[in-house]
């Protein structure tokens, strides 16, 4: 079985629903709370994890209650927690959502997350390196990001790139990954000069523009290329991305091409947003081959 590595963040977060958001100074009774398991690469690391991949996950909590509670989810997701290190003097990571009418406002506190620094690099490139595919994403320091990506390209390791949340990122960086999956808002911040057509036809094969209900957009080295969504009544959004990315992951991993790998992700992506929170809507690999838009010639076990 392929090695997948997933080097990211791992949270909590803490949910309120509400009529109104308070003023300030104002208290309110909110109607509805509750926590649930998430940051981007814990995220990722589930999807690929319950679509049969072999996840490994580097990161760092806090000693508290939470970090307990955040590497119990990965290992009861079958999830390799070797390379998740508590760290004591900051808390767990958290995000901390108000939702008013549909709409999230969100503050999030990267905690330990931020912990996890270049000096781990010795530890992180024996998981590197025996690893057949990295994923990382934004929610790490930039610096670390940068040393990942690096590594990886020295070494021929094909690494995954999500630029979510999006920031600027120096355009080397850019250049070194292998696959880069921003959706359409994060494309417009690293690429502000250019459309999207001009930027896939810049990064064949290697550029995935992920737009949501539009589908997703690449270029095969000859010409544009665009793998439309599956049409879905969507009851949840949140996590559709790290899905896809995740399941991403899988499909390069078991051999399938770059359209095969792409449509895969779409239709695991769909599947999530049938169903409430981002790990709770994640589809297993039973689940996906259960879908009739599942495709017999995918192959994957």
């Amino acid at each position: 079985m392929s090695k997948i590595a997933v080097i990211g963040s791992i949270s909590t977060d803490f949910v309120v629903t509400a009529d109104k958001r308070p003023e300030v100074g104002e208290t309110i009774t909110g109607n509805d709370f509750s926590t649930t398991f998430g940051g981007k690469g814990a995220n990722q690391a589930v999807a690929s994890a319950r679509l049969g991949g072999e996840v490994y996950m580097a990161g760092t909590v806090g000693t508290d209650l939470f970090g307990k509670e955040l590497i119990h989810n990965l290992t009861e997701n079958k999830i390799h927690t070797d390379y998740v290190e508590p760290v004591t003097h900051v808390p767990s990571g958290s995000a901390h959502i108000t939702i008013v009418d549909g709409d999230n406002a969100i503050v999030y506190i990267p905690g330990a997350n931020n912990a996890i620094d270049n000096n781990r690099m010795e530890k992180l490139s024996e998981l590197i390196e025996s690893s057949d595919i990295v994923v990382v994403q934004n929610e790490l320091p930039q610096a670390v990001v940068e040393k990942i990506i690096d590594f990886c390209f020295a070494q021929q390791i094909k690494v995954i790139y999500n630029p979510a949340p999006a920031r600027e990122v120096n355009q080397s960086v850019l250049e070194k990954a292998t696959y880069l999956t921003p959706n359409e808002s994060e494309f417009n911040l690293l690429f502000p000069e250019m459309t999207i057509s001009e930027g896939l036809a810049k990064f064949p094969n290697q550029l995935i523009v992920t737009m949501g209900s539009k589908g997703v957009y690449y270029h095969d080295g000859t010409s544009e290329k665009h793998i439309s969504s599956y049409k879905v009544n969507p009851i949840d959004t949140t996590g559709a991305g790290d899905t896809f990315n995740g399941a991403f992951a899988v499909a390069l991993t078991a051999g399938l091409d770059m359209e095969a790998s792409i449509r895969f992700g779409n239709l695991a992506a769909s599947l999530s947003i049938q169903k409430f929170g981002a790990q709770g809507g994640m589809p297993t690999l039973a689940e996906m081959k259960e879908s009739e838009q599942y495709e017999k010639t995918w192959n994957i076990k």
